[in-house]
């Protein structure tokens, strides 16, 4: 198994409310409420622990409130490389309908300053030799700018590490200077960062095939309950989840990336992958929290998913 990063930049306590359906306006009164130290590189992170690999997160955390986080992490064994920071660390409303839809009310995180960031990045040159990949997944807290992303991600990639990025608007417009390994956007988010459409497969075709010259090797565009493209030099598949009943869709896009790393780190076969990431996603929706809880659901969940080759259209 391999050893990874997973930096969360902007991470946060989710606070997950599950309701039979939300009423704007009115009283509601909730079925259960959860709380959660989360953040999508958190989640991406706790998946691969599943899947076997050790792992070190890392990312900005406030210093006044980091004890969920520090359970977390204890909890896992995972490599603590968080940089505290003056502040608390923001916290997240998901509202969560029976019926499978989320509302998200999201925070803006802790003011970060240079110095904390420059304090990231001397820990990184530091600590990232001997790791296989980095995950860097994410929103960006206050005071952390696209260009300092950037940096981060070129000095990333300058010490030999295989970068899995998933963020959006223009921390992935920017981003994708640094022509990371693989990015996982969605169609939407694809279409913002490179300003051109991306509803069709031929569309996103043209445009993974311009991102691969560019030097960016997998472009993974999700598309929710309706599955997922993948685009590589020499593979370009589809994959279709089972039907399942849905608790919450947070988190599904940090275990389908998660999924797609562990195979493309085991060498695994094109549509093992796709396959496997796919069944780990379907997963995550059927649950609040994050993580493989069952074995053997997964692998009934991975039967129920079908790959195909892409066919443009």
């Amino acid at each position: 198994m391999a050893r990874i990063l997973s930096l969360t930049l902007n991470p946060a306590l989710d606070l997950t409310v599950r309701l039979a359906r939300l009423q704007p306006g009115e009283v509601n009164r909730s079925e259960t409420m959860l709380t959660h130290a989360a953040g999508k590189g958190l989640n991406v992170a706790q998946v691969l622990a599943d899947l076997g690999h050790q792992v070190t997160v890392g990312g900005f955390l406030g210093e006044d409130n980091p004890q969920a986080f520090e359970a977390l992490i204890a909890r896992r064994g995972f490599v603590d490389a968080f940089i505290r920071v003056p502040g608390e660390t923001r916290s997240n409303i998901k509202i969560a309908e029976q019926d499978g839809r989320v509302t998200d009310i999201n925070a803006p995180g802790p003011l970060v300053s240079e110095q904390a960031q420059q304090a990231l990045l001397d820990e990184l040159v530091r600590i990232a030799p001997g790791h296989d990949a980095v995950v860097v997944a994410g929103s960006l807290p206050r005071g952390v700018t696209a260009q300092w992303l950037l940096t981060l991600l070129l000095q990333l990639k300058g010490q030999g590490l295989k970068v899995a990025l998933d963020t959006s608007g223009d921390a992935l417009r920017a981003a994708l200077a640094a022509s990371p390994w693989l990015i996982k956007p969605n169609t939407v988010e694809l279409a913002e960062a490179l300003d051109c459409p991306t509803d069709t497969v031929t569309q996103q075709a043209q445009v993974a095939q311009r991102l691969h010259l560019q030097g960016i090797e997998h472009v993974v565009v999700s598309h929710g309950a309706d599955g997922v493209n993948w685009f590589s030099p020499g593979t370009t598949l589809h994959a279709t989840p089972p039907k399942v009943s849905v608790a919450s869709t947070v988190g599904a896009g940090d275990s389908l990336l998660a999924g797609m790393l562990h195979g493309l780190l085991e060498g695994d076969q094109p549509e093992a992958t796709l396959t496997r990431a796919t069944a780990i996603a379907a997963m995550a929706v059927m649950q609040i929290g994050f993580g493989i809880t069952n074995d053997a659901q997964l692998k009934r969940l991975e039967s129920g998913v079908v790959v195909r080759p892409l066919t443009e259209k």
